[in-house]
């Protein structure tokens, strides 16, 4: 007899053990199945969600809010008979080269010269032009501003501190130191400077300056039309 063919005689009480054993086993297999379920796909979601997706969300502030945006809402009521503003189109002329030429020479002339100019204050002109020839014949020195030698802008310098202007030493300063007016309104006592130079302004084309080294202070003719006035005290 072959060894399938025997019959095992098992316990009943065996049978029942064995039997509940299988069913508990089943059970745990099937409880672990159920926790690998939900357990892993919320790993894999807590993972994959953004951190500020899975923050919770202040549901009561929204609906205030939404219901304070409701309650104030704006409304614009226009009437049906409202007139519409008429729309015009703008003209315009263009500026040919020679006017804006014209314009920006006038605009350069009225700010650089001062076509009316006022007399100074505290002094005459006509002093300065007294004390100014009282110096005839004094000798060209080099930086001399006094009777013993002068150049040209200490000539200037010293006549006009006697009648109260404080001057630099410079023909460059000076011209800074005055204003520029229109030599059409230049009058004797006013200074005509020129690139490097300066004097006494004397009328009818006369300057009364210390020329250059070997010479003396004198009035003689304007030999240049490349100058300009500026008068001190105003």
């Amino acid at each position: 007899m072959s060894l399938s063919e025997h019959h095992v005689h098992v316990a009943p009480e065996l049978q029942q053990e064995v039997s509940e054993a299988f069913v508990r086993r089943r059970r745990s297999s099937a409880l672990s199945a159920a926790v690998i379920a939900l357990v892993v796909p919320g790993l894999v979601l807590t993972v994959a969600i953004p951190a500020n997706a899975a923050a919770p969300q202040a549901g009561p502030g929204v609906s205030a809010l939404e219901k304070f945006e409701v309650a104030h809402a704006q409304t614009v009521s226009v009437a049906t008979d409202a007139a519409l503003a008429p729309v015009v189109r703008d003209t315009f002329t263009a500026t040919t080269p020679e006017e804006l030429a014209a314009a920006q020479a006038a605009s350069i002339a009225t700010s650089y010269y001062l076509s009316n100019p006022p007399l100074p204050a505290g002094f005459s002109l006509s002093d300065v032009v007294n004390i100014g020839l009282q110096y005839q014949g004094v000798p060209y020195v080099f930086g001399g501003a006094d009777p013993s030698g002068f150049d040209c802008s200490g000539f200037v310098m010293y006549v006009y501190a006697q009648v109260g202007i404080s001057l630099p030493h410079g023909s460059g300063s000076q011209a800074a130191a005055g204003v520029a007016i229109d030599p059409a309104a230049a009058l004797p006592g006013d200074v005509v400077i020129m690139d490097g130079h300066d004097g006494i302004y004397m009328g009818n084309g006369m300057i009364l300056d210390a020329p250059q080294e070997g010479g003396v202070v004198s009035v003689r003719p304007l030999w240049t039309d490349d100058y300009y006035i500026v008068r001190f005290g105003i």
